[in-house]
């Protein structure tokens, strides 16, 4: 669904628009809205409204009785907003959400097939350039 890496510039207002690649995705499936939360590694996860339904049932399912569950549950669940692009095709990022994903104007977004990732372009070159040497051994391990 959601598919490469594309270069973007926050607007003065914080704005950020969602490649027209994904723009297409979502309105041939007529997503209308989407979610936005913090995601692991310091980026931000973008789901469409059906896979944040799944992502909410399956966390849901977690017994708030845990530590880690209540607190993963906090964190990623406190954290997110509804979000609808613009005429333009853009979106607002939260204040809070830019602070955590370190984002001031240069992002990276990356689909990632059923979501896409907003990055500081900067994190997203480091993440990048470190995680390139291990890709053949983690796939080695994860795929038989």
């Amino acid at each position: 669904m959601f598919y490469g890496e594309f270069e973007h510039t926050l607007d003065i207002k914080g704005r950020v628009i969602i490649p027209s690649k994904f723009r297409e995705v979502l309105k041939k499936k007529r997503i209308g809205k989407f979610y936005i939360t913090r995601g692991l590694d310091r980026c931000l996860f973008v789901f469409p409204e059906d896979e944040w339904k799944a992502q909410d049932k399956k966390f849901k399912q977690l017994p708030f009785t845990k530590q880690e569950a209540r607190q993963f549950n906090r964190l990623y669940f406190s954290g997110a907003a509804e979000v609808c692009c613009d005429k333009q095709g853009r979106i607002l990022l939260p204040p809070y959400l830019k602070e955590y994903a370190e984002i001031k104007d240069q992002v990276m977004i990356v689909g990632i097939s059923d979501r896409f990732e907003i990055w500081a372009l900067e994190k997203w070159k480091t993440y990048f350039q470190g995680s390139l040497d291990s890709f053949e051994q983690i796939a080695e391990k994860l795929i038989e």
